[in-house]
């Protein structure tokens, strides 16, 4: 059943808050009326242009998706949040023949995964104290299609989605809207990582697109016109299978 949800009069929480996409998520989500913001950030200093530009609707919380008592401590801090937004991911060169290709799964694995469960483990119950709320995950077209030289990444991206469709299961019975937001060349310094440079497209967009997601009560975003392109192929098995009360046998 979808969760209808608007993010005015809200509190929320970003991880990787400081820029990217994390940055754009934050001003528009304050400029669609959110009452407060936390911003997840492994150094706080990184926050301070966002603190000096918006004062005391947002507030620079410690969350290093590495370090999983520096989650457990940001749950046991910000206990009013109504929205989280799990932003920070890492991203690896790396194809299947590379010889760090193990050890960059593992980097991405721990942070793109791990992150993502352990952000689910500690705030779900502040979401479920806070009257359900909305929990959102940034993924990829990655998620979904395998992009070379990012072999490990995609399969970080992959597994992670694999774990919002259970989260989108699970937090819908405490009332908890779950969005799984799948970006293309997007401009951020991932982006221009991944060698996206010249066809990357603003942050605010995905920025929009969940605002809108959320409003509509839809689990899956696809920003961007790649990403819109996948969406077109994959939207009957999105429907069908994803979203659809499928039971196993």
């Amino acid at each position: 059943m979808a969760i209808n949800y608007d993010i005015e009069n809200k509190i929320a929480l970003v991880t990787g808050a400081n820029r990217g996409i994390g940055k754009a998520i934050v001003e528009t989500f304050l400029k669609k009326g959110a009452t407060k913001i936390y911003l997840g950030v492994r150094t706080l200093s990184t926050a301070d242009p966002l603190i000096e530009k918006y004062g005391n609707r947002v507030e620079a919380i410690h969350i290093d998706l590495a370090k999983p008592e520096t989650i457990s401590s940001a749950a046991e801090q910000a206990t009013d949040v109504e929205v989280v937004v799990n932003n920070a991911g890492v991203l690896k060169k790396a194809t299947p023949l590379d010889n760090g290709a193990i050890d960059a799964l593992n980097f991405e694995m721990e942070i793109n995964v791990g992150g993502l469960i352990r952000m689910a483990q500690a705030f779900a119950p502040v979401l479920k104290a806070n009257g359900g709320g909305a929990f959102i995950q940034l993924n990829s077209i990655a998620s979904i299609k395998n992009f070379l030289p990012l072999t490990t990444y995609s399969a970080s991206k992959a597994a992670a989605y694999s774990v919002t469709q259970g989260l989108k299961d699970l937090l819908g019975e405490q009332g908890t809207a779950v969005i799984s937001v799948h970006p293309g060349p997007i401009a951020t310094d991932m982006g221009d990582d991944a060698g996206f440079t010249e066809i990357a497209e603003p942050t605010s967009l995905v920025a929009d697109e969940i605002v809108a997601a959320l409003k509509a009560g839809e689990f899956h975003v696809f920003p961007d016109a790649m990403a819109k392109q996948i969406q077109g192929a994959y939207r009957s098995y999105a429907e069908n299978i994803i979203e659809a009360d499928v039971k196993e046998g």
